[in-house]
């Protein structure tokens, strides 16, 4: 096989939540204990760090990878969802797995995790953890699929848990309170092993405490970190929320250097300053475009969007123009209440099978006091923007990472200046 019909193969054989949604979801750990045994346990042979939470966990083991690197370390990436290419999900030093690699797994492997029926993400993660021990990382940045007792990646031993915060995602597997969805991120939460907690509210702070005492983990709160360790410290993510990501990796990376980590000052300002460049990271407040200004943004759930409607207040322009598709699963009148009421409105669809209808979007907009029109998929959505556009106005693109993916995948045909 070559590497597109590999990729057909695993979605197809082993269906992508990303494409799906909840019917591509297995919960328990006896797929990932199967398949770890069978590659022979190969996250033990590298260091690593845990990354959960609801929002901003990407930036963050983004963020955190780019710093490592600075330093000198040899790192593995794994993140999700992608963007544009599979091969995203799995990067050391920002170099994203060879498709011969993948392809070589999926060949040399079947045999073997077929009769498993295994879960897409059961097996990219087998998949990653598999190609970092090839690669002789140091440590591996690990970020969490969904929630965190229960996910694929928590069989691993690391020297740090991260969780960024906790807003209402997912809530068909996790729970229908903050405290519920709290429980199960706490879930990566480890004896003995330090963990960071980003943001609280009052609803989660006692759940991560209860948990971090049960387990006896030192636990740490990032809003209790307030101290300007790096002063003018440049940060390439420029989204309002990265303020709240910034103080979570200050904190982590205080105790990466406690565990013994060389993470020197100059490493952590270059990776802040250079994170894109060095990780490959897309989608989060990106510009694209200048005159009229076009920016994207992942930001997809209601905590995401808050801190986005917050950034475009802070924007000048004539005229807001919102591009916005979202899919089936999420809080979608949550969010559509909190948009700006005065902007002209695009309701498209991304090519997910997840994806909300723009037509019934665009009505359960109109339901919350917002106007525009309807448009089958996002580079018509955006042509018809950038056609009503005059320089001073401000394009944004999201409501879902696969409206972003879809925005960067035909970037080269749309006029993007």
């Amino acid at each position: 096989m070559d590497y597109q019909n590999t990729l057909l193969y695993l979605y197809n054989s082993a269906p992508m939540f990303q494409q799906v949604g909840s019917s591509a979801y297995k919960e328990g750990l006896e797929n990932t204990l199967a398949l770890d045994e069978h590659f022979g346990h190969p996250h033990r042979n590298f260091h690593s760090i845990h990354v959960g939470g609801t929002n901003g966990k990407g930036s963050c083991s983004h963020t955190l990878a780019a710093i490592l690197q600075e330093a000198g370390y040899r790192v593995g990436l794994y993140t999700s969802p992608h963007l544009v290419d599979f091969r995203e999900r799995i990067r050391v030093n920002g170099q994203s797995i060879p498709k011969e690699y993948v392809v070589r797994f999926v060949e040399k492997e079947r045999n073997f995790f077929e009769p498993l029926h295994p879960s897409f993400f059961e097996l990219t993660t087998a998949m990653a953890f598999r190609y970092f021990a090839n690669e002789h990382v140091d440590v591996a940045v690990i970020e969490v699929g969904l929630g965190g007792r229960l996910d694929c990646t928590n069989i691993i031993h690391p020297d740090l848990c991260i969780i960024t915060n906790i807003s209402f995602d997912h809530t068909q597997f996790l729970g229908n309170t903050l405290e519920k969805i709290a429980s199960e991120k706490a879930g990566i939460i480890k004896s003995g092993i330090p963990v960071v907690i980003g943001e609280t509210t009052p609803e989660t702070k006692p759940v991560f405490t209860k948990k971090a005492r049960e387990v006896d983990a030192p636990i740490f709160f990032a809003e209790e970190n307030q101290k300007d360790e790096y002063p003018g410290l440049e940060c390439e993510l420029k989204g309002l929320y990265q303020t709240k990501n910034t103080h979570t990796l200050l904190t982590a990376i205080a105790q990466l250097q406690q565990a013994g980590y060389n993470l020197s000052e100059q490493a952590v300002r270059s990776g802040f300053a250079h994170v894109c460049e060095l990780t490959g990271l897309m989608g989060r407040w990106q510009k694209l475009q200048d005159a009229p200004t076009l920016i994207c943004d992942t930001g997809h759930n209601v905590g995401g969007i808050t801190y986005i409607t917050e950034q475009l207040k802070q924007q000048s322009y004539r005229k807001l123009h919102f591009i916005i598709g979202m899919v089936n699963d999420k809080d979608i009148h949550g969010v559509l209440a909190l948009l700006p009421k005065d902007a002209e409105y695009y309701f498209t669809k991304a090519s997910v099978k997840r994806a909300l209808p723009e037509n019934e979007l665009s009505r359960l907009a109109s339901e919350a006091g917002l106007q525009g029109s309807c448009y089958p998929d996002v580079p018509s959505a955006v042509q018809a923007a950038q056609e009503k556009s005059l320089p001073e106005d401000f394009i944004f693109v999201g409501g879902s990472s696969f409206i972003v993916a879809d925005l960067l995948a035909n970037r080269d045909t749309l006029d993007l200046h």
